[in-house]
């Protein structure tokens, strides 16, 4: 997943340690995430549409963790119908940008309109409804959207991901800039893994960060995995990363599982056509079309093979140093029961939930696939916010 880096590389400046302290300062300060909303089934949905929509917009990483942190507090703190997910979504999108980019950056609410359609939402936002949503976040939120995300601290940990003491495989670098950049795609991997489930907001962003460079170092099997310098510029130890490491090899290995059961699945299909193909060609005297031999994961067939294994393998290896140095809390036990023990600790949170504000909801048709990632059929009438929200002036040009 591509992403772009902004002009303003603040880790590479003079102030980047003050930065990073007050952003550390500030991380404290966050809501607790109690993953009690009714509508929680449908995160991942609505995800996957923020990821797709902020890089049809170009937006820089910040800005897109924000509006999914934006997105799940929200959420978490409303009994928030389906209707309104989509208004909000967008809403949120917008707002992050707003925060995070130049002026020039932020997306105009008629591509932002375009972009839903082709995404298969028929949703078609006003100026005048979406405003007032902001408005509504904002004051949940007092104003404040300087709410760091594990996206604000992954540049700043990079800068020292590598160093000449470094080993691969047992080998000095020869090539610290290039495995410097492998590295890097390797960490921006493990962050966007961090959104997709939501038992990662229970670590703070600094750690889901530090734990992103630190499995990037274990993938690319860079050693050792966590370094002094490391240790001393995120205030992490390896205890500290170490649950928050093996939930993303969990979630690895899963992916990785997802792609090999989906090149077989295109394999087998690719296969029936021939069969098809071969009893027509023998009815007929003459072919009119040929079946193509390309299918969309042939040209990684090949890098998955070699990379599966090998990693496999080092998960294993640095599950028994993760057992070794596991607390005795969430993760005692298989790594399965780690999860069960995410879930009990989200079934423990569990207060009253309020009712959003909002009246008179926009009508909206809903047609819900069997996995939540698949796309929402919507249509929109007319607009369902209440009067009694004030705002100043417009923030969107035609």
């Amino acid at each position: 997943m591509g992403r772009k880096r902004m002009e303003e590389q603040w880790w590479k400046g003079e102030l980047a340690a003050d930065i990073h302290q007050t952003l550390r300062t500030k991380e404290l300060k966050l809501p607790m995430y109690k993953a009690h909303s009714p509508q929680i089934g449908m995160r991942r949905y609505f995800i996957d549409l923020l990821t797709v929509l902020s890089n049809r917009c170009n937006l820089c990483p910040t800005a897109r963790h924000l509006a999914i942190y934006l997105l799940d507090h929200f959420m978490d703190r409303y009994d928030i119908t389906v209707k309104q997910l989509h208004i909000i979504s967008f809403a949120c999108l917008l707002l992050a940008s707003k925060f995070e980019e130049k002026e020039d950056k932020v997306p105009k609410l008629e591509h932002v309109n375009n972009l839903a359609c082709m995404c298969n939402v028929n949703v078609v936002l006003n100026k005048k409804d979406l405003l007032r949503m902001e408005m509504l976040l904002l004051e949940n939120f007092n104003w404040n959207l300087c709410l760091p995300t594990p996206a604000h601290y992954i540049d700043y940990y990079l800068c020292v991901s590598i160093g000449e003491n470094d080993l691969h495989n047992g080998w000095p670098i020869t090539s610290l800039t290039k495995t410097k950049d492998f590295l890097e795609k390797y960490a921006y991997y493990f962050l966007d893994f961090s959104v997709q489930d939501h038992t990662f907001l229970h670590f703070r962003p600094s750690l889901i960060a530090a734990a992103c460079v630190c499995a990037a170092r274990i993938c690319m099997q860079i050693s050792p995995a966590w370094t002094t310098q490391l240790e001393l510029l995120t205030c992490y130890s390896w205890e500290h990363l170490a649950q928050c490491i093996e939930m993303m090899f969990i979630y690895y290995e899963n992916d990785i599982k997802e792609a090999s059961n989906l090149k077989k699945q295109v394999t087998i299909q690719h296969q029936e056509q021939e069969a098809v193909e071969n009893l027509s060609h023998q009815a007929t005297t003459q072919v009119l079309f040929q079946q193509s031999s390309y299918h969309p994961l042939a040209q990684h067939s090949a890098t998955l093979s070699q990379f599966q294994s090998p990693v496999q393998d080092l998960c294993s290896a640095y599950r028994d140093s993760l057992q070794a140095h596991r607390p005795s809390g969430l993760l005692a036990g298989s790594a399965d029961s780690s999860l069960h023990s995410y879930a009990t600790l989200q079934a423990s949170l569990r207060p009253s939930a309020q009712t959003l504000p909002i009246q008179t909801p926009i009508a909206v048709q809903v047609a819900l696939g069997t996995e939540p990632r698949h796309c929402i059929s919507t249509a929109c009438g007319s607009s369902y916010f209440s009067g009694h929200h004030s705002y100043t002036a417009g923030c969107f040009d035609g």
